[in-house]
Formats: structure tokens, C-alpha cells, sequence
């Protein structure tokens, strides 16, 4: 994915507009939503290098590069592709260990593909892949520094894991089980294979798990959202509103094999949108 420096607005916007992110960040004012679409489209660039099917060693090297990159940012040097992310990493106090924490999680696909980790790896992955893109997003948000990375913990797990839950299917055809090997042998899974995980009799009590995880770190996020006033909440709270409805819709298909994919349409967006934006 090429992100042009000039007119971030409408380059990020067009990246970003397939995604359910994308109308959450849209009701932001210009500054705010250019750092946003920023931040988006580098999650989105680090992304698909850990997701491409390149050599694994040229990906491991585009990931270092990133880092560089970032590096140089902060060092007062941006590389091309980063000069327009240094007026929101001022104006925003954006962190240099938040962008490398996610270019981190991206990594953790890359040497090998994760399969089944352990409850404190997992926990590690969502924190990096999820929870710092967070913690980047509530400094843009303008929360409380407090408030704002205990948002970004509880409410990156909540979205991390319903996104694990929703592609248990499309993981495994790419060789990757990201549920925790802990659940998987309570119930009397050994297997760490993901096609063969994927049709397990037991694997909706695996799920049943995660989704307790996940509805907890929403409870916690809504209630720290509900602590603040609404303007500053109106972008997380549309996203957990959108994310909340597909885990909804996911406990209301079930777990076991075969799995309908699951999509919150359009009038249901809609509806999320114009409550928690205008409403």
C-alpha cells in the first residue's frame, strides 16, 4: 500500500474507507481525523507485510525498516513516507514505543506463524497488535493520559479478541490459531493444527472463554468512556458499539463447524453511527 504525503485527508480517508474504522473517525475535526487516518494507514502498511506471502526474511527486513523509519521520525528526520506524521506527532504527543509496540505485535506472525499461545502471550499479541494503536488513537481522542491508556488496554483487548473469534476460519487457512493453548487443553484439545482445531466438537467451549474475556474488557471500557464527556468518546464508542454487535451476532451463530460468516449491515452501522456521533 503506497500513502502519499500530500492531502492527507483524502489519501488516508480513501485507505481506510472499507473499514468500520473509518466511519468512527470520519465525525472527528480535521486535525484529529488526519492523525487518525495516519495512524490507520501505518497499522495498515506494517499489516500486510506480516500478512503477505513474501519470503519470511524480506519481511523481517521490511519490518526493521519500519523501524528505522520511525526511529528517524522522532529523531527529527522522517523518511518520505513519514514527513507528514510529524505535525500529529507534536501536536498529539504521540509515542515513538507506541509505533514500535505495534510494528512488535505484526512481528510475532512473521519468524513463524502463532499457533495456540499461551494466555500471556495472547494477552502480549492484543496488547501490541490492539491495545497501543489505542493508546496512539486517546492521545488524538484528547483523554485524560490516566483514563486514556487504561481505555486503550481494556477496549484493544475487547476489539483484538472479537476479531480472534470472528476469524477462527480465515486464520487457520493461513496457518494461524490464536486461541489460547490453556482453553484448548482444558477441553481436551492437544491438537495445535488449525484446520484441525477448527472442527473440534469442543471448540465452542474454547470460544466460550474468550468471549467472557471480551465482554469483560467491554463492560471496563464503557465504563471509563462513561466517565468522560461524550465528545471525546464519540469516536471509541462507536467503534465498541460496532464491535460489540459482531461479537453479538457471533454468539448468536455459535462455534461449531461449519461457520456462516458474520456481518453487522449496513443500517445496523448506520444506526451505531448516528446514535453515538449526533444522538
Amino acid at each position: 500500500m503506497t500513502v502519499q504525503a500530500a492531502a492527507p485527508d483524502t489519501n488516508y480517508g480513501t485507505t481506510a474507507s472499507g473499514s468500520s474504522f473509518y466511519a468512527a473517525m470520519r465525525i472527528l475535526p480535521r486535525e484529529q481525523r488526519d492523525a487518525m487516518f495516519q495512524i490507520y494507514s501505518f497499522c495498515r502498511q506494517v499489516d500486510d507485510i506480516a500478512d503477505s506471502d513474501g519470503p519470511r526474511p524480506e519481511r523481517l527486513s521490511a519490518l526493521q525498516q519500519w523501524r528505522e523509519d520511525i526511529d528517524a521520525l522522532y529523531r527529527g528526520n522522517p523518511p518520505p513516507r513519514l514527513r507528514d506524521y510529524v505535525a500529529s506527532v507534536k501536536k498529539f504527543g504521540l509515542q515513538r514505543e507506541d509505533f514500535l509496540a505495534i510494528i512488535d505485535g505484526m512481528e510475532m506472525d512473521v519468524p513463524q506463524e502463532i499457533r495456540a499461545p499461551d494466555l500471556a502471550t495472547l494477552d502480549l499479541y492484543c496488547d501490541r497488535v490492539a491495545s497501543a494503536v489505542g493508546r496512539l488513537s486517546v492521545r488524538v481522542f484528547g483523554l485524560p493520559s490516566d483514563d486514556g491508556i487504561l481505555l486503550a488496554h481494556h477496549l484493544g483487548r475487547a476489539l483484538q479478541l472479537t476479531n480472534i473469534l470472528r476469524d477462527i476460519d480465515e486464520d487457520a487457512s493461513l496457518g494461524r490459531l490464536y486461541l489460547p493453548r490453556e482453553e484448548l487443553e482444558k477441553n481436551g484439545i492437544t491438537s495445535t493444527d488449525p484446520l484441525r482445531v477448527a472442527t473440534e466438537k469442543a471448540l465452542p467451549k474454547v470460544c466460550a472463554a474468550l468471549v467472557e474475556r471480551a465482554r469483560s474488557h467491554f463492560v471496563e471500557a464503557d465504563k471509563i468512556m462513561a466517565r468522560h464527556p461524550r465528545r471525546l468518546v464519540r469516536a471509541p464508542r462507536i467503534m465498541s458499539k460496532y464491535y460489540h454487535a459482531i461479537l453479538q451476532l457471533l454468539i448468536a451463530r455459535g462455534f461449531a463447524a461449519p461457520r456462516a460468516p458474520v456481518r453487522v449491515g449496513k443500517f445496523a452501522r448506520l444506526a451505531i453511527v448516528l446514535r453515538y456521533a449526533f444522538i
